[in-house]
C-alpha cells in the first residue's frame, strides 16, 4: 500500500533535484518542508531536532541547520531527546543512544554550540518540550526517517509547531525518494543505482558541518553567542546528566530484562569499528562473510541504525582505501551484483550490502505505508504461502519457545541466543533463523509477527528499514518463485540447518552460543 494523501506528503524545497548544487549541500530531493508555517528571522536561534541521524559529522540535516544559521546570522541549538514510551524501549537501546549523546556533547561543546540532551524520566514527560523550544526558533530542522514511530512523530509535530519544519534525508547515498517508485528486486534497484550513484557520490555531506558555524553574530562580535535555553524550560525539562547513564537508565520505566551488550554506542566507537573493518575485514569480506566462525562482517549496522555513523562516510572511506572515483564505474552494468564499481572483490561485495540492499529497504519504506506488513509481499509469495498455510508441520513452537530458544535445532537456538545476548545474529544465520521460524510457525502471518517481535525487541539494528526488508525477504520479498514446491514454503526459497552446516563450519558457533547462561 502506498502512502496515502492522509499522511504528510510535504513539498520538496524549491529547485530542480537534478541541478548542480555545491558539494556538501543537500540536494533538494533530500529536503522536505513538513508544514506551511513561516521562518521567523527575528527569533533567537535555529533549532536542530536530532532524532535519527544522531551524529555531528557527515550529516545533511545538521549541515542544513548550519546553513540556515549562516543565512540568518543566528546561533544553533541542537536538541537530542530520548523518549521512554516507544515500543521495545529497554536498557540495551537506551545505553547505546546515551553513549552517542556523550560523543555529541563533546563535539558540540568544543565548537561552542549549545547542546540540549533530554532523557525522558517517565512516559510522556517530553510532551510540550519541542513546541516550547520552537517558539524561540527561526525554524526547526529535523531528520527524515521512514519507519517505526518516527513518521507519526514528525507528522504530529508538523501540526503543532508554528515555525517552518524541514525534514532532511541523511540516510543513504541516493535520496530515498529520488527514484519516485519502489523496486521488485535488488537487480532492478541496482540498474537505477548505476545511473544515480556517480552524481550523488559527488555531493556528499560535509565531514564536519560545524566547521561552517557562524563566527560573527548580528552585533559583529568575533563569535556568535551560544543559543540560550530559557530557565523555565530547563526547570521543567532538565538536561540529562550523561555522566550518570547507568543510574538514569535504572530508574526509567523501560524494559530492564533486555540488558546492555558488549558493543558500545557513539560516533567514536563507530569510527573505531569502521577502521578495524577496513584494516582487517574488507579484503576477506567476499570470501568469509557467510562463514559464522570467521565472523568477517562489518558489525556497523547498529551504528548505522542509530545514526552514529553515516553511509556516506563509510563509502568515502572505502573509496579512499580503494583509490576509487566515480569515473571507474563500469558503463552498461545493467544491474550486475559485482564488477561495476571498479573496486576490489571484497569492497564490491560489501558495498552491495551497504548501498544496494540497505538503500533498497529505505526506498521501499519511504514509499509504502505499512512496510512491515504481510500485504507488502509480492502477489506470488502471498498466494503460495496461503495455499500452504494449512500444511502439516513436523515441528511447531509458540512465540515464547522461539524467544527462549527452546527448539530441537541447536544451530537455530545458538542464533537466537546470540540475538538475546549480543543484540545481533551473524548475517547468513539471520536468514536461516527467519526461514525456520516460518517453517515452525502455525501460520505465515504468525511467523512474521514472531520475527518482528524478536528482532525489534533484541536487535540493536532492529526497527529499521533494512531489518524489515530482511524479514520480509524470508517470506519472498525481493526474491523470485523457487522450485520444487515444498510443504509450508510453497514456492518461497527454502533453507535448512543441515545444508548450512554442510556449506559452512558451524560447530564452534553452536558451542559458543548453545548455553543459555548470560543470554
Amino acid at each position: 500500500m502506498t502512502r496515502s494523501s492522509e499522511h504528510i506528503e510535504p513539498q520538496f524545497i524549491e529547485g530542480d533535484p537534478s541541478r548542480r548544487h555545491p558539494a556538501g549541500e543537500a540536494c533538494p530531493a533530500r529536503v522536505r518542508r513538513c508544514n506551511g508555517a513561516p521562518v521567523d528571522s527575528g527569533s533567537e536561534y535555529v533549532l536542530y531536532w536530532m532524532t535519527s541521524a544522531r551524529r555531528t559529522r557527515w550529516n545533511f540535516a545538521l549541515e542544513r541547520a548550519v546553513g540556515h544559521c549562516r543565512r540568518l546570522r543566528l546561533p544553533l541549538l541542537v536538541f537530542e531527546p530520548l523518549r521512554a514510551d516507544y515500543r521495545w524501549a529497554c536498557d540495551r537501546f537506551h545505553r547505546f543512544v546515551i553513549e552517542g549523546m556523550v560523543d555529541n556533547r563533546a563535539h558540540l561543546e568544543a565548537c561552542g554550540v549549545t547542546y540540549y540532551p533530554y532523557v525522558e524520566p517517565r512516559r510522556g514527560a517530553c510532551r510540550g518540550l519541542l513546541e516550547a523550544l520552537s517558539r524561540r526558533a527561526a525554524l526547526v530542522v529535523t531528520d527524515d526517517y521512514p519507519t517505526f514511530f518516527l513518521p507519526r512523530m514528525l507528522e504530529a509535530a508538523a501540526g503543532r509547531i508554528r515555525r517552518r519544519l524541514e525534514a532532511v534525508d541523511s540516510n543513504g547515498i541516493v535520496p530515498m525518494r529520488a527514484a519516485g517508485r519502489t523496486f521488485a528486486t535488488a537487480h532492478a534497484f541496482r540498474r537505477c543505482l548505476h545511473g544515480h550513484l556517480p552524481t550523488h557520490f559527488g555531493h556528499l555531506p560535509a565531514p564536519d558541518p560545524l566547521a561552517a558555524i557562524p563566527r560573527g553574530g548580528r552585533s559583529g562580535a568575533a563569535r556568535a553567542d551560544p543559543a540560550g535555553i530559557p530557565p523555565a524550560i530547563l526547570s521543567r525539562w532538565p538536561h540529562a546528566d550523561l555522566s550518570r547513564a547507568s543510574a538514569i537508565i535504572g530508574n526509567l520505566p523501560i524494559d530492564h530484562t533486555v540488558g546492555p551488550v558488549e558493543l558500545h554506542g557513539g560516533a567514536v566507537r563507530a569510527g573505531e569499528r569502521l577502521a578495524t573493518f577496513l584494516d582487517q575485514g574488507l579484503e576477506r569480506y567476499a570470501s568469509d562473510r557467510n562463514h559464522p566462525e570467521r565472523d568477517a562482517t562489518s558489525r556497523l549496522s547498529p551504528y548505522l541504525h542509530f545514526g552514529h555513523i553515516s553511509a556516506h562516510e563509510i563509502l568515502a572511506r572505502v573509496a579512499e582505501r580503494e583509490a576509487w572515483t566515480p569515473a571507474r564505474v563500469v558503463p552498461g552494468a545493467r544491474g550486475r551484483r559485482a564488477g561495476w564499481w571498479g573496486m576490489s572483490e571484497g569492497a564490491e561485495a560489501f558495498l552491495d550490502q551497504l548501498v544496494t540492499w540497505r538503500e533498497l529497504g529505505f526506498n521501499r519504506c519511504a514509499h509504502v505505508e505499512d512496510c512491515d506488513s504481510f500485504a507488502e509481499l509480492p502477489r506470488w509469495a502471498r498466494s503460495t504461502l496461503r495455499e500452504h498455510a494449512a500444511d502439516p508441520r513436523e515441528w511447531t513452537y509458540a512465540p515464547e519457545d522461539f524467544e527462549e530458544a527452546r527448539t530441537h535445532d541447536p544451530l537455530w537456538n545458538a542464533a537466537q541466543n546470540q540475538l538475546r545476548r549480543e543484540g545481533r545474529i551473524h548475517n547468513y544465520l539471520r536468514m536461516l533463523w527467519g526461514k525456520k521460524i516460518l517453517e515452525w510457525s502455525s501460520t505465515p502471518r504468525g511467523a512474521l509477527r514472531t520475527m518482528i517481535h524478536l528482532n525489534d525487541k533484541y536487535a540493536l539494528d532492529g526497527r529499521d528499514p533494512n531489518s524489515y526488508t530482511g524479514i520480509l525477504w524470508v517470506l519472498g520479498l525481493h526474491d523470485r518463485a523457487w522450485g520444487p514446491e515444498r510443504p509450508v514454503f510453497g514456492k518461497v526459497r527454502y533453507m535448512s540447518s543441515a545444508n548450512t552446516a554442510r556449506k559452512y563450519r558451524v560447530r564452534g558457533y553452536v558451542d559458543r552460543y548453545a548455553n543459555l547462561a548470560g543470554a
